[in-house]
């Protein structure tokens, strides 16, 4: 069975390989000058405090290279599932060749363990290769990213550490367990995607903010959390606060949510954006004081604040392996269900 699982499985392992390597070529030959110039970089923006700008050029210069990594990691496990889990079924049900195979002295339960055991782990240690190698090459750029495209940041986390190996896990018995059910290629391919594509989006939206406790605190206002600062004049001429998705003190934090509050602990507005009731005839708010770092000292010591929930950088590996496990989970719950069905349901 092993020698028959990898005749049939070798080209397609041998092109991915293939395409592996000439991606680790291209990372091991970019990455280290990209470390050295974000070294130098620092070393010179620490001397001016420019380190803000410098961040901003950096990723921006090198925005197109970290998106296409990013997709082609989290694209990856995705393709695992379409055309190796898919296809391991419902291609011997079409061919009509497991009449043959089953009826054999190998049983189907060896059957499918052999399959599952040899492509599963190859796709596995694929995406787990390809993760790793985005995840060191990238590190300069994570470091100097916005938080919306910091390490925690939904698009990003996915494609880093070691989750892609769960997700590949995941697809790869995910694609498996469709084309016993539906026993067609074509459809088994579009219900594998359709579904992990679920799992994919609401992972980051309903599960992983609540792996472990968000940290809910407030903070003063200031460069750090603030976006936008002006003067509304159909709130009758208020001061109108913009909040970022940044955490005084806590770079590259997962945002969760943000508010402006009132010394009482009241909301104002909504999405992050409040009106503050300060003068703005006269005083640090006046148009003519500019509006700026004084308005915003003055702001500060009405008692406004930002009120923030937030998963801090630091449980960024904590939530990869609590992430790595679900995904392992479901794995072994699909791999049974399959083990089942192939006994139970399939002739």
């Amino acid at each position: 069975m092993i020698w028959l699982t990898w005749r049939q499985f070798r080209g397609s392992a041998a092109m991915m390989a293939a395409l592996l390597v000439i991606l680790a070529v291209a990372l091991a030959l970019t990455g280290p000058g990209l470390a050295s110039d974000y070294s130098a970089g620092i070393a010179a923006c620490t001397q001016d405090n420019t380190c803000d700008r410098f961040y901003d050029q950096f990723l921006g210069g090198h925005d197109t290279e970290f998106m296409a990594l990013t997709l082609v990691v989290l694209l990856l496990p995705a393709l695992a599932g379409l055309f190796w889990g898919a296809p391991l079924i419902t291609r011997e049900l079409e061919a009509g060749t497991h009449l043959m195979v089953w009826n054999q002295s190998i049983t189907r339960g060896r059957w499918l363990a052999v399959k599952l055991a040899l492509m599963g782990l190859t796709a596995v240690a694929f995406a787990g290769l390809c993760g790793l190698m985005v995840t060191w090459w990238s590190d300069p750029l994570d470091k100097s990213a916005a938080e919306d495209l910091a390490l925690m940041a939904p698009l990003v986390f996915g494609a880093r550490g070691i989750a892609p190996m769960g997700y590949a896990a995941f697809a790869f018995v995910l694609g498996v367990t469709a084309g016993m059910l539906v026993r067609r290629t074509l459809p088994a391919m579009a219900l594998t995607l359709a579904v992990f594509a679920a799992f994919q989006l609401a992972m980051p939206l309903l599960v992983r903010p609540h792996l472990m406790p968000p940290i809910t605190s407030t903070f003063e206002l200031g460069t750090t959390n603030v976006d936008g600062i002006g003067i509304s004049r159909d709130r009758g001429g208020h001061v109108e606060i913009r909040l970022g998705p940044a955490v005084p003190g806590h770079a590259g934090a997962w945002v969760l949510s943000a508010n402006l509050v009132d010394p009482s602990g009241r909301t104002l507005g909504t999405g992050g954006e409040g009106a503050v009731p300060v003068s703005t005839t006269s005083g640090p708010c006046a148009p003519s004081a500019g509006a700026g770092d004084g308005c915003m000292v003055e702001i500060n010591r009405l008692g406004y604040r930002q009120q923030v929930t937030y998963q801090p950088l630091e449980r960024f590996w904590p939530f990869q392996w609590i992430e790595t496990g679900i995904y392992a989970l479901l794995t072994i719950c699909l791999t049974w269900l399959s083990f089942w069905w192939i006994r139970r349901r399939l002739s």
